[in-house]
């Protein structure tokens, strides 16, 4: 039924839709790779923000190899598409053992991520499949008051080394921090300072880890915000994973991250009523197709509706969307009943989780359908 739509325009879509432009999201992985490549440190990109194949194969520039999932849901949909070298990057807990024995004894590579006395000692315990041990990252606090050991405390270096007393068991494959903390920036100066406190508070841990003779082979950070603004300091790492690069969005675009034309993905919506009485119109858009993110950030309420600075969606209920404008009166000739507007999301990994396929163009036809896993 979804193939039904390639090559068609985005005008004959049913709206809400979610749209994807291919050659944005194209240019914005390839600028990603050569980020790394130039400074010399592995992407493993995280795929949380459009969990498709297709996007993952254009982060991972075609080899299938080094990504970072949110979801176990997530790992056994790249596991079952030829997708390797692949880690979870969230908390362990015991409950997660079964699936993630599987994962390990069916990928070359299958990493986990730990934060807590339980769930080393659960490593520890349980025997990994034949010829195989447990592929581990501890993740580190530097900040952004998440998941994570705090970095300056000394207990946690006990952790990293627990994680090196049973090599038969265990691997230790280093350290892995979010410094999301950048997204509560103010402006572009603000991410650059705090994308080196990061860094810096994490090669201070790594420099006391060395110090009680524990080696992190990988020392990586991530976060769009910092990754998209790259610096010398990140020379010191050998690993970097941001992941809602491949679109981008409105907050990133205020955060430095990109321009509003970098942005690659939209939510068409159809004007669907007229309301000169209260300067309104209504479009078939609403929190079940935008998410209520952003409210309060921006002059034009939940998002940026393209091309029409002067319009602010300012409500929606479930299916409805309320329009008006920023200033004066409303010109309805401009809007037909029935013409199509398109809404920049402020957060596009919530955004595009309202929908079961993505519409991929180019040149304002549909050129693919792309169908994200859902679950967990």
């Amino acid at each position: 039924m979804a193939a039904s739509v390639i090559g068609r325009r985005v005008e004959e879509l049913t709206t809400p839709a979610f749209v994807v432009d291919y050659d944005k999201v194209e240019t914005n992985c390839n600028m990603m790779l050569q980020t790394c490549t130039t400074m010399g440190v592995k992407l493993r990109a995280q795929t949380k923000t459009h969990k498709t194949i297709e996007g993952a194969e254009l982060q991972t520039g075609g080899t299938k190899r080094g990504l970072v999932t949110s979801t176990l849901d997530e790992s056994e949909f790249y596991a079952d598409h030829g997708f390797d070298d692949i880690l979870y990057g969230y908390p362990l807990i015991p409950f997660h053992m079964p699936r993630v024995t599987v994962l390990t004894k069916r990928l070359e590579k299958f990493h986990v991520m730990v934060d807590s006395r339980l769930a080393v000692q659960t490593l520890l315990e349980t025997p990994p499949p034949s010829s195989k041990t447990w592929s581990v990252f501890l993740k580190v606090d530097c900040g952004n008051g998440r998941a994570g050991v705090w970095w300056e405390d000394e207990e946690d270096i006990d952790l990293a080394l627990s994680l090196c007393s049973d090599p038969t068991r265990i691997t230790f494959q280093g350290v892995y921090v979010h410094c999301g903390n950048t997204y509560h920036a103010d402006d572009p100066k603000d991410v650059d300072a705090l994308r080196d406190e990061n860094i810096e508070r994490l090669l201070k841990f790594v420099e006391k880890a060395k110090k009680r003779g524990v080696i992190c082979p990988t020392v990586g950070i991530g976060s769009t915000p910092s990754c998209r603004r790259p610096a010398d300091t990140m020379k010191k790492l050998n690993e970097l994973h941001p992941g809602n690069y491949a679109f981008l969005d409105v907050q990133q675009s205020t955060l430095g991250s990109c321009s509003l034309e970098d942005i690659a993905c939209c939510v068409a919506t159809r004007i669907i009523g007229h309301y000169p009485r209260r300067n309104q119109m209504l479009i078939d858009c609403g929190f079940t197709g935008l998410t209520k993110q952003g409210e309060g950030k921006m002059p034009s309420g939940y998002c940026v509706i393209r091309d029409h600075p002067n319009l602010k969606l300012c409500s929606m209920t479930q299916e409805i969307g309320f329009v008006e404008t920023v200033e004066g009166k409303l010109d309805y000739a401009k809007y037909p009943v029935g013409s199509l507007l398109f809404l920049l999301p402020w957060h596009s990994c919530a955004t595009a989780a309202m929908y079961p396929v993505y519409n991929i163009i180019q040149n304002d036809r549909i050129i693919a359908v792309w169908k994200p896993t859902r679950g967990w």
